[in-house]
C-alpha cells in the first residue's frame, strides 16, 4: 500500500473505490450543465465518455497505491484509463474538450474530498488529487500524440492508394471511393499531372501546395 505525505491512505483508496460510479455520474451531470458541446454529442459518445470517468476515478487509487500522492513521487498516471473508449472518440472530442472533461471531472473529485477522505486524509488527499490532475492531462496528451501520428501515417497510405488508382487508369467511381476516404469532396473540379519534373529542381519544389482541390484547399 503506497503512502501520500507520509500517511496511509487505504481507507480513504476505499472510499474512492466504492464511489467510483457515483463520481462518474456526478461527472457528467456536471458537463451536461457547463459543457454545451458535450450536450450535443450523440448518446453512444457520453456514454463512453462516463466509462472513461469511471475508469478514472480506479486509475486513482491505483496512481495513489503506486505511490503517485506521496510529494516526492514522480509515478505517470498510465494511458490505459483512456482505453474504455474507442479511439474513435478521439476524432469527435478534441485534445481541448478532453481536458475541459477533465476539468470538471476534477472539480467534482475536489468537491467530495471531505466525504471521500477517511479522518485525517482530507490534506494528504487533496494535495493528490491535484497532482493526478495534472498527470492524467499529461496521459491525455500522449493518447492524442499517438492519434494522430497513427492517423497521419494512415493517411499518408490511402494518398499512396489513391495515386495508384490514378495511375493505373481506375474508374471515377474508385477514384471518388479512395479520396472519400481521405475525406475529400468531389465538388470542385480536379486536373492530374503525370510526368518528369525538371532535373534542376526536386519534385518537392514542382508540386508546392499538392492535397488541396483548386480554388478551395485541394490542388
Amino acid at each position: 500500500m503506497s503512502e501520500s505525505g507520509g500517511t496511509d491512505l487505504s481507507a480513504t483508496l476505499r472510499r474512492i473505490e466504492r464511489a467510483a460510479g457515483a463520481l462518474a455520474t456526478a461527472s457528467v451531470v456536471r458537463m451536461d450543465e457547463t459543457l454545451p458541446w458535450f450536450r450535443e454529442l450523440p448518446a453512444d459518445q457520453r456514454s463512453w465518455v462516463m466509462l472513461v470517468a469511471q475508469a478514472g476515478a480506479r486509475s486513482l487509487v491505483q496512481w495513489l497505491r503506486s505511490g503517485g500522492g506521496a510529494a516526492e513521487g514522480t509515478q505517470e498516471v498510465s494511458d490505459e484509463v483512456f482505453a474504455t473508449a474507442p479511439q474513435a472518440l478521439a476524432r469527435s472530442i478534441t485534445l481541448q474538450q478532453t481536458v475541459a472533461l477533465i476539468k470538471v471531472t476534477i472539480d467534482v473529485v475536489e468537491e467530495q474530498v471531505g466525504d471521500l477522505a477517511a479522518p485525517g486524509e482530507e490534506p494528504q488527499l487533496r494535495e493528490a488529487v491535484l497532482r493526478y490532475s495534472r498527470e492524467i492531462a499529461f496521459a491525455a496528451a500522449r493518447v492524442y500524440a499517438r492519434a494522430a501520428e497513427s492517423r497521419g501515417s494512415w493517411d499518408a497510405r490511402l494518398q499512396a492508394l489513391l495515386v495508384d488508382a490514378l495511375l493505373r487508369g481506375d474508374s471515377p467511381d474508385v477514384l471518388a471511393s479512395r479520396a472519400a476516404a481521405l475525406g475529400w469532396t468531389d465538388a470542385p473540379p480536379v486536373a492530374v499531372a503525370v510526368g518528369h519534373s525538371p532535373a534542376a529542381r526536386s519534385p518537392r519544389s514542382c508540386t508546392p501546395s499538392t492535397g488541396r482541390p483548386a480554388g478551395s484547399g485541394w490542388r
